[in-house]
């Protein structure tokens, strides 16, 4: 199928600009790491969403939906199909008393709110405030650190399905688990979220803000690309102590190593492809297996041919 020849066949009303063919996606990554996309959609609309949502059950066209590209590791040799980076913003507060109910849009950034939250004294996103990506990716995968997790704040998300069908779920049924929700497995596109938290005071937010920041700084690779954590978390075991102490700290292929920060990141050095990164993880799966009989899984979301 000709990607190009079928989108401009379908005359959309999403504005040209919007769209690009043979995107090079390590562009659009945190790992910097990634081949070209046939198609690339920024989204910032439902209505533009439901438009390309029924072009692609019409024509069966294969569908990728990223966020801001900060947990995945896009394949050299690039993406089938259509791309869409969804873009859809919107901060809506509502304040009752003590709680507040915040309707954020799917593509708005997660340290983008957070200063908003900031400046207007709401408290209960600061743990999340430094997770690199945006506010649909972190449902998706029920993102979390230093204790709390999306599913803490979460009231209601609103989706799409593949089929152009809207959805709205509660916190129950989206079914979170650790780094994962109902989303990993049914074919939604978060559009919308709405969040409960609740009143703060600036200095004590401020402050834990700059607890999380400096502890990023301090015990992450942040200097270097990345897709953040690599690896999940065992469920007896702290996964990066033990790729450490299969003394693994260091270790690459190509320009893809093993954080000495952080053994549970893996990092782009430079160049790094993610054949690089692929040989690695599998190289460090099968140490820890050999050294301490575990099996650890990824994090990071694998994407493309």
């Amino acid at each position: 199928m000709n990607i190009e020849k079928t989108i401009k066949e379908a005359k959309l009303k999403i504005a040209s600009e919007k769209i690009k063919y043979n995107e090079e996606m390590k562009n659009y990554t945190s790992f910097k790491i990634g081949g070209p996309a046939e198609c690339l959609i920024k989204i910032d609309s439902t209505e533009d969403l439901k438009e390309i949502l029924k072009l692609v059950q019409e024509k069966q066209i294969p569908l990728t939906i990223l966020g801001n590209g900060s947990n995945v590791l896009i394949s050299d040799k690039g993406i089938e199909g259509i791309t869409l980076i969804i873009k859809i913003e919107k901060l809506e507060i509502e304040e009752n008393g003590d709680k507040i109910k915040v309707t954020v849009g799917a593509g708005e950034k997660n340290a983008k709110i957070a200063r908003e939250f900031l400046k207007k004294e709401i408290s209960g996103f600061e743990e999340i405030s430094g997770i690199p990506g945006t506010i649909g990716g972190a449902i998706r995968m029920n993102a979390g650190a230093h204790g709390k997790e999306m599913k803490d704040i979460v009231k209601k998300v609103k989706a799409i399905s593949y089929n152009g069908d809207q959805k709205e779920f509660t916190n129950e049924e989206m079914k979170f688990e650790y780094r994962r929700s109902m989303l990993k497995d049914e074919k939604y596109i978060v559009t919308e979220v709405e969040l409960e938290l609740s009143k703060g005071k600036k200095e004590e937010i401020q402050a834990k803000m700059d607890e999380y920041k400096t502890f990023r700084k301090e015990k992450q690779p942040i200097e270097y690309p990345s897709a953040g954590s690599t690896f999940k978390r065992g469920t007896d075991f702290i996964t990066a102590k033990l790729i450490d102490e299969a003394g693994l700290k260091g270790y690459s292929v190509g320009d893809a190593e093993v954080s000495t920060k952080h053994a549970g990141f893996v990092i782009n050095k430079g160049n790094a492809t993610s054949e690089d990164v692929i040989k690695l993880v599998k190289h460090v799966q099968e140490k820890v297996y050999e050294k301490f009989g575990k099996k650890i899984e990824l994090e990071v979301e694998i994407i493309g041919k």
